[in-house]
C-alpha cells in the first residue's frame, strides 16, 4: 500500500480550490463594486422620496405628527428632505459629488436613526456602511468623479491617484 503523495490528498486540492476562489475574489476592482454600492443607496433614497411626492399631504402630516426632528419646523423640513431625495440618488449614480453626498446622507441617516425611527438600526446600520465605504473609497473609475478628477489632474500636469 503506498501513501498518496501530499499534493493530491483531498485536503491540499480543498486549499488550493479556496486559495483560487479568494485570489479571483481579491482581484474585483472596487470600481466594479461601486456601482451597486452606488444604485443601491440611491434607490433606497429615491423609493423615499417618490412615497413623499405620491402623497404630499400625508408625508407633511408625518412630518408633524410622527417624525420629531427638533429645531427645524416640520414642514421645512419636509421640503428639505424630499429635495435631498431627490437630488443624492441621482448624484450618486452619475458618481458625480458622491464623497460630499454620502457624507450627507450618512447625515441624513443618523438623523432618522436617532430622532424618528431608533428601532431601525439594522437597516440604518447597512444604509450606513454602504455609505460610509462610499464616502472613504470613492465611487469608482466609472463616474463623473473620477472623468474630472482625471481632467483636473491633467490640466495641472500631475498624476492623478486613481482608484482601483
Amino acid at each position: 500500500m503506498t501513501a498518496q503523495p501530499a499534493a493530491d490528498s483531498p485536503r491540499s486540492n480543498g486549499a488550493a480550490l479556496i486559495a483560487r476562489v479568494l485570489r479571483c475574489l481579491d482581484a474585483v476592482p472596487y470600481s466594479l463594486l461601486a456601482i451597486p454600492l452606488r444604485v443601491a443607496v440611491a434607490t433606497v433614497f429615491w423609493n423615499s422620496a417618490m412615497t413623499k411626492l405620491a402623497n404630499w399631504d400625508t408625508a407633511v402630516a408625518l412630518f408633524v405628527d410622527e417624525y420629531k426632528v427638533p429645531l427645524v419646523p416640520p414642514e421645512i423640513l419636509a421640503y428639505i428632505t424630499v429635495s435631498i431625495e431627490l437630488t443624492t440618488p441621482v448624484l450618486l449614480v452619475l458618481g458625480l459629488v458622491t464623497r460630499p453626498v454620502a457624507a450627507l446622507l450618512l447625515g441624513m441617516t443618523a438623523v432618522i436613526e436617532i430622532f424618528v425611527y431608533p428601532l431601525a438600526w439594522p437597516t440604518h446600520i447597512q444604509w450606513a456602511a454602504m455609505l460610509l465605504v462610499l464616502l472613504c473609497r470613492g465611487p469608482g473609475r466609472v463616474s463623473i468623479d473620477q472623468w474630472l478628477r482625471r481632467r483636473l489632474f491633467a490640466t495641472l500636469g500631475a498624476s492623478p491617484v486613481e482608484s482601483r
